[in-house]
């Protein structure tokens, strides 16, 4: 048998060989109570300020960088440098921008942007594409970005998306339905209670249901259902005024915090209370009703990580529904018992319905989604181009083709609590800038093809409709 020489040299042994117990007991540190929990928070809390801090302006809030007439033109504005400064000149009354130095590049805000994209819209060539396709006539879009596995991206996604929404001209609401809050960070969101989330919006629609259910109680000699103080106080809210305005002149945000989860406990006590409300329509309802619909072009929703009930409002509300995912083994398991889930719970809900509906003769209920497309993010084609066609040829149509790829410029521009459009070019190398924005503008292009087929389709249907 070979034995080992003492003049061998030691062998490089793995880190968790001879290890010391009274060592480790000496690093250990106290056991941790509730309190402990607390000061942990604490700590998060402060630092989480920290990090906010790093995005705000001089006044505490967030504020969006001003644009380049070289950004604008290669990015916003089809029109090249010379004749949009001719267009200016020509019309004193327009934005003229602000230089930082004598006869340097000049530079606008958002707003002005989009008075000059309305400019060239109006008198520009026609055949350009200075203003999106967006129908007349049609309600706003939903697009509810979810997955019940947390790190694939959803948040970043949707936000991302919006802000693309948001420099092509259209007016955007983005709803955080995550008790997380990270989308309301994004945006600068500050919210106080769950009075300033989407919860007084379901408590309002679970209010008017009572109020509808005791009128026929009243007409039957029943005793009504009594309204406690929250939903007495839901039904004064009005939905308008839970939206906030965000540092992007054309965003609006309902955002949210930890108090928001507490309707995951809420909503099945009154739903077991009164089994006729239609819980599922509750956001849907509620921002029809209020008119929001009407107030802007898209309406992106972030959902929790997990298939509760905030996230079955939010899919049920979407017309379009996203689903990040990276291209990984796991990821790709996960996200198909999503899918297995979604259907399990949608299908349960259409039969639940259906039954009473056959036996009223009442239409049946049947939920229809304009586009379900899963997308993969933080893609490295040089590790994951295999697995991402063998996803592909699996998923076809319900995968987009676009895979959006993790860049240094992701992680530079999370450094400091932006987006990707949030950041400034000239904190980079203008190429790497240049590079690093291409994923994300490939991801917009892509959700905005399929946004303007759904809508081109939805403008034939009204016509065919109207010639009826």
């Amino acid at each position: 048998m070979a034995r080992e020489s003492s003049r061998d040299p030691a062998p490089d042994l793995p880190p968790y060989f001879n290890l010391s117990p009274d060592a480790a007991m000496a690093g250990l540190g106290a056991a941790v109570g509730t309190e402990d929990l607390r000061r942990i928070a604490d700590l998060a809390g402060r630092g989480r300020e920290e990090l906010t801090a790093r995005g705000l302006g001089e006044e505490g809030r967030k504020k969006l960088r001003l644009f380049s007439t070289w950004e604008i033109c290669r990015y916003l504005i089809p029109v090249a440098q010379g004749h949009f400064r001719r267009v200016l000149k020509a019309n004193p009354d327009l934005p003229q921008g602000r230089s930082e130095t004598e006869g340097g590049a000049k530079w606008f805000a958002l707003d002005e942007v989009l008075r000059l994209r309305a400019f060239f819209g109006a008198e520009g060539a026609k055949k350009k594409d200075y203003l999106p396709y967006r129908p007349a006539g049609l309600p706003a879009k939903m697009v509810a970005v979810a997955n019940f596995k947390g790190g694939v991206g959803k948040t970043s996604t949707c936000a991302h998306l919006a802000m693309s929404a948001a420099l092509d001209g259209y007016r955007v609401l983005v709803i955080d339905l995550d008790a997380q809050g990270s989308m309301t960070s994004i945006f600068g969101g500050r919210v106080e209670d769950e009075w300033q989330t989407a919860f007084p919006l379901l408590a309002r629609h679970y209010a008017r249901h009572l109020q509808s259910e005791n009128r026929a109680r009243a007409e039957r000699g029943d005793t009504p259902h009594p309204l406690d103080a929250t939903l007495t106080e839901a039904l004064k809210t009005d939905p308008a005024t839970i939206i906030q305005k965000t540092h992007w002149p054309n965003i609006d945000l309902i955002g949210s915090q930890l108090n928001l989860y507490w309707a995951e406990f809420q909503i099945p006590v009154w739903r077991m209370q009164a089994r006729g409300w239609k819980l599922w329509d509750a956001l849907t309802d509620s921002l029809a009703d209020s008119g929001v619909l009407d107030r802007y072009d898209l309406i992106f929703l972030d959902t929790p990580p997990a298939l509760g009930y905030l996230t079955i409002n939010g899919l049920a509300a979407a017309d379009i529904l996203l689903v990040p995912l990276g291209a990984s083994f796991l990821e790709f398991d996960s996200t198909g018992r999503f899918f297995d889930m979604l259907h399990s719970t949608f299908s349960s809900i259409e039969e639940g319905e259906n039954v009473a509906a056959r036996a009223l003769g009442r239409p049946e209920l049947a939920f229809e989604w304009d586009a379900v497309r899963a997308l993969i993010t933080r893609y490295d084609g040089a590790q994951q181009a295999e697995l991402a066609a063998f996803m592909q040829a699996w998923l076809g149509r319900s995968m987009a083709p676009q895979r959006q790829e993790f860049t240094a410029l992701i992680g530079q521009a999370g450094e400091q609590v932006n987006g990707i459009y949030e950041a400034d070019y000239r904190d980079f190398n203008r190429e790497t800038y240049m590079r690093g924005r291409e994923t994300f503008d490939a991801t917009w292009a892509e959700f905005k093809k399929l946004l303007y087929g759904i809508w081109r389709r939805d403008e034939l249907a009204a016509a065919g409709q109207a010639a009826e």
